[in-house]
C-alpha cells in the first residue's frame, strides 16, 4: 500500500521547462493510469477517480494551454487541489456521457439530483458521496449538471477494509430515473486503495 500518496500540489511539483518536449509522452503514461480509475455505471454514468497524479497532470496542462506563468499557476492550484484526495477518501468527476445534445438535454432534466443519489458500498457498508462545495449542480429548473465532483469521505475502518485485496466494493447510482450499479474492479479497486493512507 502507498501510504505516501501526496495530498496537496505545490509550486514546487510544477516544472513547466521541459513539460512542451514530454508532453505526448507524460498524456499517453497519464491516459493509461487513468484508464485504471475508470468505472462505468449504468449506460451512460462514468466515474473517473481523482489523485494527486491526475491533478498534477491537468495543472500542467491548464499551464500549458493558456500560458498565464506563476499569476495563473495559484488560480489552477486553488481550483485543482480540492480534487486531490486527502488521505481518507476517494474523490471522482462523474460525468453523464451521451454524445446526442438533445437526448442529453433531456436526461440531464430527468436526473436532477442525482449528486444526491451516489454511494459506495464496501463489504454492504455504505459510504455516501459529497457534492464538492463549489456550487450547486442542479438548477432551479431540475437540471443537473452533465459534471459532478464528489467526495466519498471513509471512516479509517472503512479506508481499512477497501485497502484489503478482494475486498468487494461496489459503485451505486440509487436515483429514481437511474437506479444501477458496478462492481468496483479489483484492479481499480487496487488502484484507487493507493489514494487512502
Amino acid at each position: 500500500m502507498n501510504s505516501m500518496a501526496k495530498h496537496d500540489i505545490t509550486a514546487a511539483d510544477i516544472d513547466m521547462t521541459n513539460y512542451a518536449a514530454e508532453r505526448k509522452d507524460r498524456r499517453s503514461r497519464i491516459s493509461a493510469y487513468k484508464r485504471e480509475r475508470r468505472v462505468e455505471v449504468g449506460p451512460f454514468i462514468c466515474f473517473y477517480f481523482e489523485s494527486y497524479e491526475t491533478m498534477l497532470h491537468q495543472v500542467h496542462e491548464m499551464l500549458y494551454i493558456e500560458r498565464g506563468g506563476d499569476p495563473q499557476m495559484a488560480d489552477e492550484l486553488a481550483a485543482y487541489n480540492p480534487l486531490v484526495p486527502k488521505g481518507r477518501e476517494l474523490v471522482a468527476t462523474m460525468m453523464i456521457e451521451i454524445a446526442d445534445p438533445d437526448r442529453r438535454g433531456r436526461e440531464l432534466f430527468r436526473l436532477g439530483h442525482v449528486e444526491d443519489a451516489i454511494s459506495i458500498s464496501i463489504d454492504g457498508e455504505e459510504v455516501k458521496a459529497v457534492l464538492e462545495g463549489d456550487q450547486e449542480r442542479t438548477d432551479e429548473r431540475g437540471k443537473t449538471s452533465s459534471v459532478h465532483f464528489l467526495h466519498f469521505p471513509f471512516t479509517p475502518a472503512q479506508a481499512e477494509k477497501f485497502k484489503q485485496p478482494g475486498t468487494k466494493a461496489v459503485l451505486n447510482v440509487a436515483h429514481a430515473n437511474y437506479a444501477h450499479m458496478a462492481m468496483i474492479p479489483e484492479v481499480t479497486r487496487a488502484a484507487l486503495a493507493q489514494d487512502l493512507d
